[in-house]
């Protein structure tokens, strides 16, 4: 844990609470910040980090809040969490277990405990903050990638967390949307994004929307599963620069579509076949596949320019 001392903004989105219920477990309970500078805001000491932690963690698995607080307030040097709830009854059964992050932050370890509690709130905080702080990229790679992977990981085991993913992929795509709202992009449309036949997850499609929207660039988005016809269709009609045809599963990752764009009337000078379903030794020649989003936007936005230039825009 670190020595320095947070901001209530630093802790919520540690804890993957809101602000609001810090400053309602302060005004009601006695758990707040304790370092205090005249003229500053006070702010939370780690030993205040931990008594709140002791808070999360005992009313997330059902402890009332009022006899949590009198146990996270119990000593100077709060024990931990797993310690405290091993000496108190504990009614109805565990919360669930956790969303495994890897190596990710505190940010996206709260926005895990926050997915767990169903918390819309404070995931949708914890996102917007990140997005604001640190843009798209950095959000999609360090914050929501760890923590949709994780969900994806607990799902695959145990057959649960199907709620988690519905809230958090709905919080994301709001998120996501609301970023791309903030900066609109002007010029025409040079990208096409769209998912392939039959492929339903359409999140990084929408972060690398919102990407393009912050680097300026225009595009249109098709969306999940969309027909081979329908998106060669779309390509004849707006002979946009580039195209990036998302696969999130090798069921989905046809190679014969990314040949229909390349035959496509008006082909485009550029195909990215991005997402892990599709496997490099099956892509047709001239078909690029982005390592991450950050490849592929810096790609989209490259052709976008070349384009420009050419023309004279």
């Amino acid at each position: 844990m670190a020595d320095e001392a947070l901001s209530a903004g630093a802790v919520a989105r540690r804890l993957g609470v809101a602000v609001t219920t810090l400053r309602t477990w302060h005004q009601r309970y006695g758990l707040g910040p304790s370092e205090h500078i005249p003229g500053h805001h006070r702010r939370y000491t780690p030993a205040d980090l931990a008594r709140l932690e002791i808070m999360q963690r005992l009313t997330a698995e059902g402890v009332s809040p009022a006899e949590a607080a009198r146990w996270a307030r119990q000593t100077p040097d709060p024990m931990p969490a797993d310690a405290v709830r091993s000496r108190i009854r504990t009614p109805g059964r565990d919360g669930g277990g956790s969303i495994p992050v890897g190596r990710a932050g505190p940010a996206a370890r709260g926005l895990a405990r926050a997915a767990m509690r169903l918390d819309a709130a404070a995931i949708s905080e914890t996102i917007a903050h990140t997005l604001t702080a640190s843009g798209v990229v950095a959000t999609w790679d360090g914050l929501l990638r760890p923590v949709l992977a994780g969900i994806g990981e607990r799902h695959a085991a145990t057959g649960a967390l199907i709620e988690v993913e519905h809230l958090v992929s709905r919080c994301v795509s709001e998120a996501l949307a609301a970023a791309g709202r903030a900066t609109p992009p002007t010029g025409p449309a040079r990208i096409l994004l769209s998912c392939a036949d039959e492929e339903q997850h359409s999140l990084p499609l929408e972060a690398m929307a919102a990407s393009l929207a912050e680097a300026g660039v225009s595009y249109r988005m098709l969306g999940a599963r969309v027909p081979v016809a329908a998106l060669v269709e779309a390509v004849t009609r707006t002979g946009p620069a580039a195209v990036v045809l998302w696969s999130h599963t090798r069921a989905t990752a046809d190679p014969a579509q990314l040949s229909a764009l390349l035959a496509a009337p008006r082909r485009p000078l550029l195909v990215l076949a991005a997402g892990p379903g599709w496997r490099a030794d099956t892509l047709p020649a001239g078909v690029v596949r982005p390592v991450d989003l950050a490849e592929a936007v810096s790609l989209a936005v490259a052709v976008r320019d070349s384009l420009d230039q050419s023309r004279g825009d």
